[in-house]
C-alpha cells in the first residue's frame, strides 16, 4: 500500500510542477511571430520545468555592471533597467529606468538565443507591505543579447 501512495505523490508532485501559464493581456497582438514564439518558449535555467513568463515580466536591461573580486575575477553581474516602453500595454509593474538587480549566475539564460535586439531580464511578482515593495523582485531569467 505503501509504494502506490508514494507514486501517486510524486506523480502528483510531477504534474504540479508543469510550466506556468503566461500572461496575454494582448500585447502580443503588435509583437512579431518570431519573438512572440520565443517569449513562449523561455524556460528558467535552473529550473527547465518553469517559464521564464512572458512578455509582461520581460524588460529590456541594456546597460550591465560586472563588479569583479579583488583578484580582478568576476564577482557578479548587475543589470540596469533600460525600458522605455509603456508598462500598460505590456500588463507590467512599472521599473524605473535605472533601477538595478543582481543577477544570480545561475538564472543566466545562453541556449534560446534572443531575436529582440536588448538584453532580457524577466522579474517575478512584486513583495509588497502597506504599498511599499519590501524587497527587490526575483530575477527568474536574464536573456543576453545574442543578435540572433
Amino acid at each position: 500500500m505503501g509504494a502506490p501512495l508514494a507514486t501517486g505523490i510524486v506523480l502528483l508532485a510531477v504534474l504540479a510542477a508543469g510550466p506556468a501559464a503566461a500572461r496575454d493581456f494582448g500585447q502580443w497582438e503588435n509583437i512579431d511571430p518570431i519573438t512572440r514564439a520565443w517569449f513562449g518558449t523561455l524556460m528558467q535555467p535552473d529550473n527547465p520545468t518553469r517559464s521564464c513568463c512572458a512578455e509582461g515580466d520581460a524588460y529590456w536591461a541594456d546597460v550591465v555592471h560586472v563588479e569583479t573580486d579583488e583578484r580582478g575575477g568576476p564577482q557578479r553581474v548587475i543589470a540596469e533597467i533600460t525600458d522605455e516602453r509603456d508598462d500598460g500595454p505590456l500588463g507590467r509593474v512599472h521599473e524605473n529606468i535605472g533601477t538595478r538587480y543582481v543577477v544570480p549566475a545561475h538564472k543566466i539564460k545562453w541556449d534560446k538565443g534572443n531575436p529582440t535586439g536588448h538584453i532580457v531580464i524577466f522579474l517575478g511578482p512584486e513583495v509588497m507591505k502597506m504599498n511599499v515593495r519590501i524587497k527587490p523582485r526575483e530575477v527568474l531569467c536574464y536573456v543576453p543579447n545574442s543578435g540572433t
